[in-house]
């Protein structure tokens, strides 16, 4: 009995799963009796349902059937379709090459003509970027890159208009490079950076010059503006010139590569600038050097006004005090009685009173003319160590690093030759000059005491 209730109960808890009524009378069934009951009500409503699901899988079904015969006709149209296509694109194609070549055979000779105006073009464009022309004549590049484009993407001809404005603009960049035109055009200065109407005077295809200054041509903008450094002023006095002076024949100085030499040109540092590369060693040197310039004048000076003035005394009998010829001629005179060999003595102690004021100072000169020299070997090895130190860190990579420091280290030894030697130059003159004058001491002490022997005798 308990088995058959055990059966029973899942019997009931599977109908619970069909069917939601169901479950919800067997719950509430109280015996064993109500249950069957319960239990063969919902059998029955169950295969009611069943069957009227049956029904409608039955009426979807061939509803299903004409939506698939529906598909496969559409799909019949479009495969027929792609095939017409396809037909189509086959014969397309052949009549696009029948049209290519017939092209082609009629164009003949100009489409090699069309191949050389395309490159033609564009070789222009680059060259119209680039030339101090179109700062006269600007939107010339526009112009031949549309063209290069409109033939080069889309394969159109160009039209006889076309050509012939290729044409004009070549010849006339051809004609421009030769003349020298004035024109009128707003100019940024490289001081204040305003925009200003001035005057530019266009050298050929070379240099621009506006108000007595080179001028390069920004491509970029399309604008004009004064070089930021200017080159030495041997080079601006011709700039001025082809500006002043109209009509005439004038020297200047043309750059040929349209601006690179130039650019080359204003980076090259001015003198100041190359002394102030050699660091606190060139200025030392510098120092150094007027200092013996300034002794070096005073000393000139100073024997040549003592020469003047021993030369006016050989001619004197009468020794003077203001000139060491005359002091030492006066040691004669204070002793009228003494022997030649006492006034020897008295004459080469008033000569050796004399020759410190010739002189005086040469002494230092010298260590000036040797000292320089030295002192621009030290700026040079301490300035080729700070290179080798950049190398370390930063390596060899760029040549212009290690050009660079080289360069400014040998400025301090170019510095120390230029301050040695014409201060050893200056020191032989006046070595010299002070010993000829030591030397007509010397001589006109010799003849005082040879004129006192013989009055002895």
């Amino acid at each position: 009995m308990k088995k058959f209730v055990k059966h029973i109960l899942a019997t009931a808890a599977l109908s619970v799963s069909l069917s939601a009524p169901v479950m919800a009378e067997a719950e509430s069934a109280v015996n064993l009796d109500e249950l069957l009951t319960k239990l063969e009500q919902g059998q029955l409503f169950q295969n009611q349902q069943n069957k009227q699901r049956e029904s409608e899988f039955l009426a979807k079904k061939e509803q299903q059937v004409q939506m698939l015969n529906d598909a496969q006709a559409r799909r019949n149209q479009l495969v027929q379709r792609s095939e017409q296509l396809e037909t189509t694109f086959e014969e397309n194609e052949i009549h696009l090459a029948d049209i290519t070549n017939t092209l082609s055979n009629r164009m003949g000779s100009l489409k090699e003509l069309f191949g050389v105006l395309q490159q033609v073009s564009g070789d222009m464009k680059g060259k119209f970027q680039n030339s101090i022309i179109s700062a006269q004549y600007p939107g010339r590049d526009v112009f031949l890159d549309e063209l290069a484009q409109k033939m080069g993407q889309s394969s159109k001809l160009a039209s006889v208009e076309e050509i012939e404005r290729v044409w004009f603009e070549l010849q006339r960049e051809m004609t421009e490079s030769g003349k020298i035109v004035r024109f009128n055009a707003p100019v940024v200065s490289a001081d204040t950076g305003t925009k200003t109407e001035q005057e530019v005077v266009r050298v050929g295809s070379f240099n621009l010059v506006s108000n007595g200054k080179f001028v390069e041509y920004v491509q970029q903008t399309g604008s004009l503006a004064e070089l930021s450094r200017q080159p030495s002023d041997r080079y601006l006095a011709t700039a001025s010139a082809v500006q002043d002076k109209k009509g005439e024949l004038v020297e200047f100085a043309i750059d040929p590569t349209g601006g690179s030499i130039l650019g080359l040109l204003v980076q090259a540092p001015n003198l100041q600038e190359r002394v102030e590369q050699g660091g606190t060693v060139g200025y030392v040197i510098l120092g150094v050097g007027l200092i013996g310039l300034l002794l070096a004048l005073e000393r000139f000076i100073s024997l040549t006004i003592v020469g003047g003035k021993i030369k006016r005394q050989l001619k004197q009998a009468t020794p003077q005090a203001n000139n060491p010829l005359g002091r030492v001629m006066q040691v004669k005179n204070d002793n009228p009685q003494a022997d030649s060999e006492t006034l020897e003595l008295k004459l080469s102690e008033a000569i050796l009173r004399e020759v410190p004021k010739l002189a005086r100072n040469l002494t230092f000169i010298k260590i000036i003319s040797v000292v320089a020299p030295l002192l621009g070997l030290l700026g040079t090895v301490t300035g080729m160590i700070n290179t080798f130190q950049a190398i370390t860190l930063f390596g060899t990579g760029d040549p212009k690093l290690m050009a660079g420091g080289i360069s400014q280290a040998l400025v301090t030894t170019v510095l120390g030759l230029v301050v040695a030697i014409p201060t050893l130059l200056l020191y032989t003159v006046l070595n010299s000059r002070s010993r000829g004058l030591i030397s007509i001491l010397q001589e006109q002490s010799a003849g005082i005491i040879a004129e006192r022997a013989e009055q002895g005798e």
